[in-house]
């Protein structure tokens, strides 16, 4: 796999005349005394730099959604910061991603992420002390530990949300600050600076990548694989510090290596705090399981990885008094987060030769010996070939090889729809991706039907697999299949199989309705001020045959485009890698013809999100991420604060993302919502939306009534619990991001162009009843709809026939209710169509 060298930005932005300056020197305040803008902690990099050329570099990698720099810096000494670019691609044959032998002595690759979550602005100031500290030449311990290494470091991952809590900081702090857990600076305004710029957690986008920052860092990571990867955090202000080792559960393929230096690096950490009489704390809360941190993938990409946790956050500010009568300062933070970085150092350093040694192996093992049961993943390349795209794209981020099925060919195999191994079929130009290749353990963690659960008292989702997040008809296999690396070539604009004269052109373009791909192509061309219709009932015509939910882009209604016209249709199809067939008649084979009254006009809807406090920022985020950076489609932002004033007939759609609305909406502002919705307005409820709809006057979603049956039958003596217990009884009512098969009503404008199945990630229990007459239960959970993941008992009996999504008239509009959110971090692929049709498709 050829890669393209890091590239390397001068330092513009300070001189390096004069000597090399302390964080102190050059801010002209300790640090710990004030939260350091982003924009003077990249002065101070660079002053850093300019004054170390024999042992730094700096690279700009990349900007933010708001346009800030993103850096690294790489420290090493002079010989081998002259031949970095040599290390980098001997790091990358020793994981056999690049062609040549590769010399096993060289420097271990260490990379220090620092403030991944803006409001957890500790970090970035003590990374300032960390690179002085790197470039003093006085410091020949340091010195000495860089014989053995190259550092890379990355001063500020989230450099919008940081700058949305420092600037937020020092705008309200007292000039004494005031410790009291009462006063404002410890109470950060919605939405907080733990977010990026759309309110995204980026330390849970190291496996997706859906956001700007992520792509960009994460390409630049791939082009070294470091054999240690630390990222540092803060947590809330009453707690210590914590280090490794990790807490329970582990995932199954953390090699016996990597869990043992995880101990090894906690034990250069301990004997610090030790001898600085530091609280501290291991083994607990924060374990090693999901693949979405920057602690867990860079593990499976062969690294140790390490999560730092200090006491602090957004609501430690400066000074904070602490429940138990102690004082948390920010300089304290500070020194805790240099010394683990220090000693992450250390310990790297002293066992760099192990650290080398181990990275080999580990992906000699994934290419020679992969682990688990299954050799290969197969996924159907017969679907919407924009979520195939979509996921061969995802594929290439991850450096994961695959390849194309050459022939049709019938084996025994892990089938993802159905549950059970059984004979599948596979066919000619479906995606394979082999377990014999160095990415094979990211390979089995992302594509493993179920992943071992050794606890369930676990941090985050239990399940994630890919087929289930494409919506993709996959099969996991024990055996290899013959595939090759040439990637199926088809026009997106395909001819009609009618013979047509030179001078014809098409009656019409029909397009499928498959995938977020296709709402892209049609928010497009509505912007391009092409009129576009849509088929509610299955044809037939020229040959193909065509389901529900198929865009018809007719010439009728677009003679005043003239020749663009076509010209329109063929660029939004390119761009938005849709297949597009151009027909010379209006008649159909079967069903209704293209003027039939089953093929109805869609109106360019207008949208409006509400936002604000109330509503969950994240939850908004991702509506926010999809209009903008997904489909490329305008939205009007409506503010909690004054939503009430607002002249709601300005729109045709309403999002109410996640929140609590009990003070949001009040009940003259819910009447208002509703006279707007029953003028023809579409409003759109997500997860707490709908809790708050459900059961109010007119809405007819309702939730269930508490088993009083069970109840009487259960134990009388089930109150008598252990305190010690608490946390781990509750479980059993919780469902930890599992996998769930939603039935669904395909011939409903909501489920247009799926199947009769949706693959949901449930994170709550939709407690709904299904709705009664006037309502549309389009989404149900019925008996066996489990697919994947950890689901408490009593929630796995609250998930038995229940409602998950679906619509009901009001007036002359809809209310559509999305118990789940199939937004969800926006790496859930295969529900983004669900919340299409909700806009673009009901109600219309």
């Amino acid at each position: 796999m050829l890669l393209a060298p890091p590239a390397f930005a001068q330092a513009p932005a300070t001189s390096s005349e004069g000597p090399l300056l302390t964080p102190r020197q050059f801010l002209g305040y300790e640090l710990g005394t004030r939260f350091t803008p982003h924009a003077e902690l990249l002065r101070y990099v660079d002053h850093v730099v300019q004054h170390s050329p024999g042992q730094m570099k700096l690279q700009r990698y990349g900007r933010t959604y708001e346009n800030r720099p993103l850096e690294l810096v790489y420290v090493a000494t002079p010989g081998n910061l002259s031949n970095l670019d040599d290390i980098r691609r001997n790091n990358l044959r020793l994981a056999g991603l690049e062609k040549g032998s590769a010399a096993t002595k060289q420097p271990a690759v260490v990379w220090l992420s620092y403030n991944v979550h803006g409001n957890e602005a500790v970090s970035s100031e003590a990374v300032m002390q960390v690179l002085y500290d790197l470039a003093n030449p006085q410091n020949q311990q340091m010195q000495q530990w860089l014989q053995n290494l190259v550092v890379i470091v990355d001063p500020c991952v989230n450099p919008d949300g940081r700058d949305r809590y420092a600037q937020w900081y020092n705008r309200v702090a007292n000039q004494q600050p005031n410790a009291s857990a009462l006063s404002w600076e410890h109470h950060e305004p919605w939405p907080g600076g733990r977010y990026n710029h759309y309110y995204f957690d980026l330390n849970r986008d190291w496996a997706w990548q859906t956001q700007q920052e992520s792509r960009q860092r994460i390409a630049v990571y791939n082009q070294w694989l470091p054999q240690v990867h630390a990222d540092f955090h803060e947590m809330g202000p009453n707690n210590p510090y914590y280090f490794s080792p990790a807490a329970k559960p582990f995932h199954a393929d953390l090699t016996e290596w990597q869990r043992k230096f995880q101990n090894i690096i906690g034990d250069y950490n301990r004997k610090v705090f030790d001898k600085n009489n530091w609280l501290y704390f291991t083994r607990e809360t924060y374990d090693l399981f999901a693949p979405f941190y920057g602690d867990t993938w860079p593990s499976f990409n062969g690294a140790i990885g390490m999560t730092y946790e200090q006491g602090g956050g957004g609501p430690a500010g400066i000074s904070y008094a602490k429940a138990d009568g102690d004082t948390l300062t920010l300089a304290q933070r500070i020194e805790h987060h240099h010394a683990t970085s220090l000693a992450t150092l250390q310990a790297a350093s002293d066992r760099h030769e192990e650290l080398i040694r181990e990275f080999q192996k580990f992906y000699t093992d994934a290419r020679t010996k992969p682990r688990g049961e299954y050799k290969s993943y197969v996924l159907a390349g017969s679907a919407d070939p924009g979520q195939v795209r979509a996921l061969t794209q995802y594929l290439d981020r991850q450096q994961i090889s695959y390849g194309y099925a050459t022939k049709r060919s019938k084996q025994r195999g892990y089938n993802y729809a159905t549950g059970q191994t059984e004979t599948v079929q596979i066919e000619p130009r479906d995606v394979v991706v082999s377990m014999y290749q160095p990415k094979s353990t990211l390979v089995k963690v992302l594509f493993e039907p179920q992943a071992t659960l050794e606890d369930s008292l676990t941090y985050d989702l239990t399940a994630w697999s890919l087929p289930y997040a494409f919506g993709l008809k996959g099969y996991a296999l024990r055996s290899t299949v013959e595939a090759n690396g040439a990637a199926p070539k088809q026009a997106t604009v395909t001819a009609s199989s009618q013979p047509a004269t030179s001078s014809q052109t098409p009656y019409a373009y029909v397009a499928r309705w498959n995938s977020l791909q296709d709402v892209r192509f049609l928010g497009r061309l509505q912007q391009q001020g092409v009129k576009v219709r849509v088929a509610d009932e299955p044809f037939e015509t020229e040959g193909q045959k065509y389901q529900q939910g198929t865009l018809i882009i007719p010439r009728t209604g677009n003679e005043r485009l003239g020749a663009r016209f076509d010209q329109l249709v063929r660029a939004q199809a390119d761009s938005a890698g849709v297949l597009v067939q151009a027909v010379q008649s209006g008649l159909s084979t079967t069903g209704g013809d293209l003027g039939s009254r089953s093929v109805r006009p869609l109106k360019q809807p207008k949208v409006a999100i509400l936002a604000g406090p109330g509503v969950d920022a994240t939850a908004f985020g991702e509506v926010w991420h999809f209009f903008e950076q997904q489909i490329g489609y305008p939205v009007s932002v409506l503010g909690t604060d004054y939503f009430n004033s607002v002249p709601l007939g300005a729109f045709d759609v309403l999002i109410l993302p996640d929140g609590s609305y009990d003070n949001v909406l009040t009940e003259r502002g819910l009447e208002n919502v509703k006279t707007w919705v029953r003028a023809g307005g579409r409003l759109i409820a997500l997860e707490g939306a709908s809790r708050f709809l459900a059961g109010k006057k007119d809405f007819l979603l309702k939730t269930k009534s508490a088993d009083t049956t069970a109840a009487k039958k259960s134990n009388p003596y089930a109150a008598l619990r252990r305190y010690s217990d608490a946390e781990r009884q509750q479980i059993g009512e919780r469902v930890q991001g599992s996998v769930y098969r939603v039935a669904l009503d395909n011939t409903h404008p909501l489920a247009f162009g799926y199947g009769s199945t949706y693959y949901a990630l449930l994170r709550d229990t939709p407690n709904y009843r299904f709705m009664p007459q006037g309502g549309w239960n389009v989404g149900v959970l019925k008996k066996n709809a489990y697919a994947a993941g950890f689901t408490g008992r009593q929630a796995q009996r609250a998930l038995t026939d229940s409602f998950v999504l679906g619509s009901q008239d009001l007036g002359r509009g809809q209310v559509v209710y999305l118990a789940d959110n199939p937004l969800f971090r926006a790496f859930w692929q295969g529900g983004k169509l669900l919340f299409g049709n909700a806009v673009f498709m009901v109600g219309q």
